[in-house]
């Protein structure tokens, strides 16, 4: 037995077979998340030849899940806080698949955005969840490796999403695509429920019943020691909700991080979810421009792979700026076009290489400058307004694409989002907030 707090524990202590376990499942949770929110890019040339929509109703139909998520992440990250992150991400995950299930079977513009909708919900609540989970569960030598190996499942899923994908439409139709996805999220709730304990820092702070019991059972199973006694709670404690983010003491970092993932997160879904479209219609066929998407997840999961290992090293903002700046110039390349396949291949492979490093630099920061009491709720709320950006950016697109813009000219406007994330990135002050 020891006096040592739990948290004091987890931080401190060797990272566990179970611990790295229970950061892998975060990492396919996002990649159930990136597939999920990319299967609509790769099913939007089929629905707009089946359905005959135009480019403006195309951009909301790519839009509806991000609105869900919007809502998701700003309704569910305070239930993380409240009840628990594994009870939350177990609920997500269901209506997720109940979601994907739905529109893979929509015969029609309003069905498919109803069960979108519903997709988006759980996406954005699990996104808040899982950000949570993964901090609290590593040690602090390893805390952002870890999330850059969650974050860089959302193009990991996309990678493998788009390679199954293209393969699968030259037989299926775009309906399977959503049933795929389905099956995936499905399978993920098992190994939710056998891999992820709750997080030893939530139980440690709200103390439910048999806190501490459930604390030594998790810390036992991680091979960690036995703590006798829990912390020593903060005045206060159990009165802390959401208004905590608007206090004098948070209110200037909420509204700046917010911003800067709005900002940015414009930028990354103009290229997630308007590459397949752009490509068809630059000539090339549905299944290549499934590949050219592909490619751009592939250097997101590289650049977060290598974001996170440099993370460990260098400041955390200063590389976060670098990678956003990176992003515009990327973006305003890609608007130049390209009449081959390999170049277009090659410029959104660097493109997303740099726009998923600045998810994840977004995705530590979360963990840094929001306290365990807010965490998920910060995360979600940043999340979820952020995702107004995410609803922004395709529907913008569409209609600058509608009334006769070049690709040059909308690439050029979109690639401006990661340019003022940058600038408002300057003005964050960034600290550990326990």
């Amino acid at each position: 037995m020891t006096g040592r707090d739990p948290k004091s524990i987890i931080d401190a202590g060797a990272m566990a077979v179970g611990q790295w376990l229970a950061v892998l499942v975060t990492l396919g949770l996002n990649a159930v998340d990136g597939f999920d929110v990319l299967s609509i890019s790769f099913a939007s040339p089929g629905i707009a030849r089946d359905w005959g929509i135009d480019k403006a109703t195309l951009g909301w139909v790519l839009s509806m899940e991000l609105f869900g998520m919007a809502l998701g992440s700003l309704l569910l990250g305070g239930v993380a806080d409240k009840v628990g992150r594994r009870p939350t991400i177990l609920g997500c995950l269901a209506a997720m698949a109940i979601g994907m299930f739905g529109a893979g079977q929509a015969q029609g513009v309003a069905g498919l955005l109803f069960w979108r909708l519903l997709t988006g919900l759980g996406i954005g609540g699990t996104l808040a969840a899982i950000n949570a989970a993964a901090a609290e569960v590593s040690n602090r030598r390893w805390r952002n490796f870890a999330m850059a190996l969650m974050v860089i499942g959302y193009p990991l899923g996309g990678i493998v999403g788009g390679m199954f994908v293209q393969r699968a439409l030259a037989s299926a139709t775009w309906h399977e695509v959503f049933l795929y996805g389905a099956w995936a999220t499905t399978g993920l709730l098992p190994l939710v429920w056998l891999l992820v304990p709750e997080s030893v820092a939530f139980l440690d702070r709200r103390r439910p019943p048999r806190a501490l019991e459930r604390i030594n059972r998790i810390l036992v199973r991680f091979g960690h020691p036995r703590v006798s006694v829990l912390s020593e709670a903060s005045p206060g404690a159990e009165r802390r909700s959401i208004a905590d983010l608007f206090k004098p003491g948070l209110l200037t970092t909420t509204v700046l991080i917010t911003f800067v993932y709005f900002a940015h997160i414009t930028s990354f879904y103009f290229i997630i979810k308007w590459v397949p479209k752009i490509v068809v219609d630059m000539g090339f066929e549905p299944r290549a421009a499934a590949g050219v998407l592909t490619w751009a997840n592939v250097g997101g999961a590289v650049g977060g792979a290598i974001f996170g290992l440099i993370a460990t090293r260098l400041g955390l903002k200063a590389l976060t700026l670098c990678v956003l700046l990176a992003t515009s110039v990327m973006i305003v390349w890609f608007g130049h076009g390209s009449a081959d396949l390999a170049s277009l291949k090659t410029t959104l492979a660097i493109t997303g290489l740099f726009t998923n490093s600045a998810i994840a630099g977004l995705y530590l920061l979360f963990a840094q400058v929001f306290p365990t009491h807010v965490r998920a709720t910060g995360t979600g709320f940043a999340i979820g307004v952020g995702r107004g950006g995410a609803v922004l950016a395709p529907v913008a697109a569409g209609y600058l694409f509608h009334a006769g813009f070049a690709l040059q000219t909308v690439a050029l406007a979109m690639a401006s989002g990661s340019l003022m994330a940058a600038a408002a990135l300057l003005a964050l002050r960034v600290r550990d907030a326990d």
